[in-house]
């Protein structure tokens, strides 16, 4: 299985459009969002091209291609204007051997979680984060749109274990993971 993964779009154009141009020319099986879609919050800077409503129109021309799960910044007006599910805290996908639980990680984080598989993919926090503990993959993509800890913007690509955290500026890895489930 090959996913493309990111978090935080916050309503950046810019962001979102980068996402699908990747998407739509990487070959992969689905895109994964991690949450936090249209909006920026209270406790976020405006984005660059902070405009949802093409946010809206750009994932919506994926929307058969996308699984998603709710951030803290989505609201039930969101699943209103998008053509996908948006308000589920968290998904379960299963590639290459992996049970993969997904969430935003404002609920469910890597210290505190339900259980019951071996990767665990969350966005929230703005930070990259690539590393396996106690037998569980963790992997946050960062934001495409709001870095945080002084990190670019940033996305994930999971190619059949592979896992890599990317500059979404110029594709270049920022951290890797090899799984040898299969």
């Amino acid at each position: 299985m090959k996913f493309l993964i990111a978090s935080d779009i916050h309503g950046s154009e810019r962001s979102a459009e980068r996402i699908r141009k990747l998407y739509t020319e990487g070959s992969f099986d689905k895109l994964l969002l991690l949450g936090d879609l249209l909006y920026h919050g209270p406790r976020n800077d405006l984005p660059p091209s902070y405009n949802p409503k093409k946010v809206i129109e750009i994932l919506s021309t994926l929307k058969d291609e996308i699984i998603s799960v709710r951030g803290n910044c989505e609201a039930e007006v969101d699943q209103m204007v998008l053509p996908f599910p948006v308000l589920s805290e968290s998904a379960v996908v299963f590639a290459d051997g992996y049970t993969i639980f997904m969430t935003h990680g404002h609920i469910h984080t890597p210290d505190k979680h339900p259980g019951g598989f071996n990767a665990f993919f969350s966005g929230h926090t703005h930070i990259p984060v690539l590393e396996e503990k106690n037998g569980i993959l963790y992997l946050n993509p960062g934001s495409v749109s709001i870095p945080k800890g002084g990190f670019p913007p940033s996305y994930a690509i999971w190619d059949n274990g592979l896992v890599e955290v990317r500059n979404l500026n110029d594709d270049s890895t920022i951290l890797s993971y090899r799984g040898n489930r299969e």
